[in-house]
């Protein structure tokens, strides 16, 4: 799902509707919400990257071949570190990481099932923050290629996690409740002095709310494949994840590349 920044800081999604590579709108799922959901696999499953028609998917909704070598599976997206377009050495795609890697990124930190370190590009940083379903995000560094970022990470890595752990970010509790600015200041001081030059000196936090109508108790998630049809009232929207109201829960993003029809009672 696409996602944005609303009025009153409410996440809005969008699902895109493809017909393998083609696309053809998309659909405002927060309007889901609240209404008798159905999503029935067709038993298709096809490469994002190159529509061929795929048994299981590598990455998000790549094939096998495409994981080895589009640009959507590139190393570098889950290791920024890796990342060396800036020297003009590409990984797989030169224009391709010169758009997406050879841009402006940020290290930020983000309440998510807990406090998270992570990297993005300086335009995506809002949807990356309601990907992940982070109710708060600040932003640590500024740097002007990924692999500057990505190093940055790695060292704070160290110390603070740069996982998120799903269930416990669905049901929203959080045994730490440190000013995201205490938790920010606390980053700082396990920076090694090299990348000082790169601190970001805002200390705005942003807050994220979701289209919820409770969280789950006992998350469960549901994959296709062994749960072909999935329905129920649609709860809530958080992450990338459809919110049932008997505890199910399906991540939209894990799916990606499955021919579903879906219907909104």
């Amino acid at each position: 799902m696409n996602s944005r920044l609303g009025e009153d800081n409410i996440a809005q999604y969008a699902l895109p509707q493809m017909a393998i590579l083609n696309y053809l709108g998309e659909h405002d799922v927060n309007q889901w919400v609240n209404h008798d959901l159905q999503i029935e696999f067709t038993g298709n499953i096809h490469c994002i990257a190159t529509g061929k028609k795929i048994k299981k998917t590598y990455g998000e909704g790549l094939s096998y071949d495409a994981w080895l070598s589009s640009p959507l599976g590139n190393p570098a997206i889950i290791h920024p570190e890796l990342s060396r377009i800036h020297e003009g050495i590409a990984l797989r795609d030169k224009e391709w990481e010169e758009k997406y890697h050879n841009q402006p990124h940020v290290v930020y930190l983000s309440r998510t099932s807990g406090v998270k370190v992570g990297v993005t590009r300086s335009t995506n940083l809002i949807s990356r923050w309601i990907d992940q379903g982070a109710v708060e995000g600040i932003i640590l560094a500024q740097t002007p290629y990924r692999q500057l970022a990505g190093l940055i990470e790695v060292a704070l890595k160290e110390h603070i996690n740069d996982k998120t752990a799903w269930q416990a970010m669905l049901k929203g509790e959080f045994k730490d409740t440190l000013a995201m600015t205490a938790h920010k200041d606390a980053a700082l001081q396990l920076l090694p002095e090299e990348f000082f030059d790169f601190v970001s000196a805002d200390d705005t936090v942003t807050n994220i709310y979701y289209p919820l109508e409770k969280l789950p108790t006992k998350p469960q998630s549901l994959k296709l494949e062994s749960h072909p049809v999935i329905a129920g009232r649609l709860i809530g929207i958080k992450g990338q994840y459809l919110l049932f109201e008997n505890d199910s829960v399906f991540n939209i993003r894990a799916h990606a590349g499955y021919e579903i029809t879906v219907s909104v009672a």
